[in-house]
């Protein structure tokens, strides 16, 4: 019931007037196909759901079944090698092999990192001996204490020597 005083107007609707959408409704996404949804999608209503602990002890149980198909397979080929080295009267020495080669030093220099962040560093304090990558990184060098500053060098593997 309206407040006493007032006058409820009754909107005249013939059916002439058409409903023009506002900005929001043009605008909307609400109406407009969705193709990332699968149309053909149903739901598998016999699908059980499996606790964590469940899960966990499946996962390890494949693990362990593939690690054990693993060492029977490389036992099968441990009997096939010792077969063939038996056949071979004559074995060429110089075979080199993934542990054998030896390769010279490189002609690129050694790469230096931040000792803050990990980043490539072009940079090295002169006080500390800290490399640092951009002028953000020194401003936390400056700041740090002697200690910290030897803390950092020696996870670096320098001997640390702070002025």
């Amino acid at each position: 019931m309206p407040p006493k005083g007032t006058t409820r107007k009754k909107a005249a609707n013939d059916g002439s007037t058409t409903h023009t959408p506002t900005l929001a409704e043009q605008l909307s996404y609400l109406h407009s196909p969705r193709p990332f949804k699968n149309p053909n999608y149903t739901k598998n209503a016999n699908r059980r759901t499996k606790n964590l602990k469940t899960v966990l002890g499946q996962e390890r149980e494949k693990e362990r079944v593939e690690r054990e198909r693993r060492r029977q397979e490389r036992d099968a080929q441990a009997m096939d090698i010792c077969e063939v080295k038996k056949e071979l009267v004559e074995v060429d020495e110089e075979i080199s092999t993934y542990l054998s080669i030896e390769a010279p030093p490189s002609v690129l220099p050694q790469r230096h990192y931040c000792d803050i962040t990990g980043l490539e560093a072009p940079y090295t304090d002169p006080r500390t001996g800290l490399r640092y990558h951009d002028k953000s990184v020194y401003e936390l060098i400056k700041n740090l204490s002697p200690s910290a500053a030897k803390d950092y060098l020696a996870a670096r593997g320098v001997n640390p020597v702070v002025r």
